[in-house]
């Protein structure tokens, strides 16, 4: 896909630090999760309104993070996520975590749709999936 990518700042934590001062390996994972449930939203995709209404809700299946160079304690940070592939059930976006323009991890990460009830794949809905694909 060619739209531009949705960012989310984040600024780094004492509690995101480990005893080295720089940010957990983990935590970008955190990062990218809260900026994946902003562009869910700013898409009309609320999750808890999502999971209420529809019974649906999304789940992690796939996550690749490279990275790259560290960030520290106070550093602020910008969240990109470009979605990649939108498909039924299953969707794949790429993410950066920035500080300035050094990239400083990067992911592939594939969500899927289930149904909230017995976690079995369900259809992601065509005004989401439409809201997704808008730049």
């Amino acid at each position: 896909m060619t739209q531009p990518a949705f960012t989310w700042p984040a600024r780094v934590y004492w509690e995101d630090t480990d005893a080295g001062g720089v940010v957990f390996y983990a935590n970008y994972l955190k990062f990218f999760e809260r900026a994946r449930t902003e562009w869910l939203r700013a898409a009309g995709g609320e999750q808890q309104r999502l999971r209420l209404e529809a019974g649906l809700i999304f789940v992690v299946s796939e996550t690749v993070v490279r990275y790259l160079a560290p960030a520290r304690l106070d550093d602020e940070l910008t969240i990109t996520v470009e979605p990649v592939e939108l498909g039924r059930a299953t969707l794949t976006v790429h993410q950066r975590a920035l500080r300035g323009d050094q990239v400083l991890a990067e992911s592939s990460i594939r969500v899927g749709c289930v149904n909230a009830h017995d976690f079995k794949p369900a259809r992601i809905p065509a005004s989401l999936l439409a809201a997704l694909q808008r730049p």
